[in-house]
Order: structure tokens, then sequence, then C-alpha cells
């Protein structure tokens, strides 16, 4: 499974705007697309950053989707007034433990990681991760994308809501120093983050 994942900074008065353009127009095409297993998209109303990501079932259907996709992520630039920032990633792991409903939030974690230690950080993920976290009330699902070639990897877990994750924050921040400390690892960012579009179908991958 591979995804994409574009980054909107956005102008804060303008989220409503493009979260309906995403909700009418492109979620309805995405859908249509050969190898689309579906979106997400979240909102962080202070900062005005959105991200929106799609998945899909390998590679290539990632690849022969990009001129489909392009014009689409123009109107929704046009929508949220905002410049975009582009990347593409292998999900390497998801454990879902149930789906999300309204209210939803999700706090993700940008790492950088050696390439002779993504295997080890896969690893602790499961190992370690995924057992404490999925303990903590409000949790509904954690994946982890990577990058191999830039280094880069990403955490993402969704809670019920804005009180189960504010609640998770010390938990999370426990997890992220052993998991730098263990690999040698650096933190690039965290951001918390409203679920407000989610109807990704990637199975499980834990």
């Amino acid at each position: 499974m591979h995804a994409r994942s574009t980054t909107f900074v956005a102008r804060p008065e303008c989220i409503d705007a493009g979260i309906a353009m995403f909700r009418d127009e492109v979620m309805p095409t995405l859908q249509g697309m050969t190898g689309c297993v579906g979106m997400s998209l979240l909102a962080d109303r202070e900062s005005g950053r959105c991200i929106a990501t799609t998945a899909w079932e390998d590679m290539a259907a990632m690849q022969s989707s990009a001129d489909q996709v392009r014009p689409l992520r123009a109107r929704a630039a046009k929508a949220f007034s905002a410049t975009t920032s582009v990347d593409e990633w292998q999900i390497a792991a998801l454990h879902r433990d149930h789906r999300s409903s309204d209210g939803a939030c999700v706090r993700a974690t940008w790492l950088k990681v050696r390439p002779d230690q993504f295997d080890r950080a896969l690893e602790f993920y499961k190992t370690t991760v995924l057992p404490e976290i999925e303990q903590l009330d409000g949790f509904c699902s954690s994946s982890l994308m990577s990058d191999r070639g830039t280094g880069r990897a990403v955490v993402s877990t969704t809670y019920d809501s804005q009180d189960a994750m504010e609640r998770s924050r010390d938990a999370a921040r426990s997890l992220r120093t052993a998991l730098l400390r263990d690999l040698g690892a650096d933190q690039l960012d965290v951001g918390e983050f409203e679920l407000t579009l989610a109807h990704l179908r990637v199975p499980e991958m834990a």
C-alpha cells in the first residue's frame, strides 16, 4: 500500500470552504480512480495547516493517478487559498481498533530515521508503540508511513475526541522519547488536527 499526502498551508478563514470542496468534489472523483482505497483530510484551524492523504493499492496505481489528481489539487489549493507541498509514502503498518466518528482528532509525528534503522523503527513501532497507545482511552487507530529514500517517516494516531487526544499527550511524549533514543532518530515535527474527512479503506497491516 502507498499514500500521497498534500499539505495545504491555508488561510484559516478558508478552511471550511476547502473541506467542503474535498467532500463534494475531490472525494467522489478519487473514489472513481483505479486503485484508490480512500482518503482522509486533517485540519488545524489555528495554524491553517491541512493535510489530505490518499491511499493506493500499489505504487503503480499512485503514479498513474498523478495527472488526474493534479488539477484537483490546484482547485483545492484555490479553495483553501493555500500553498501546497506533496509527499509520497509507503504505508508500512496500520492498526485499527475501531472506525472514527464525528469529533475524532489525530496526532501526527514526523521523524527522520537513518536508512539502516528503518526495519528496527518499524519493529519498535509494532512491538512497543502500538501495544502502549492502543491501551489509551479513546484510541481509534494508528499508522506508520515511510519514505526510505529521504529517511522520513510519519506516525499518525487517531483518537475519538479532542479530549482523549489531550489526555494522551504525556504517554505519547514518553513513547516518542524512547523511539528517538533507541533508534538515534530525529523528531522533525508534531501536529494535532481535527479529522474532518475519513474514508480510508486500508486493511489491517500491523
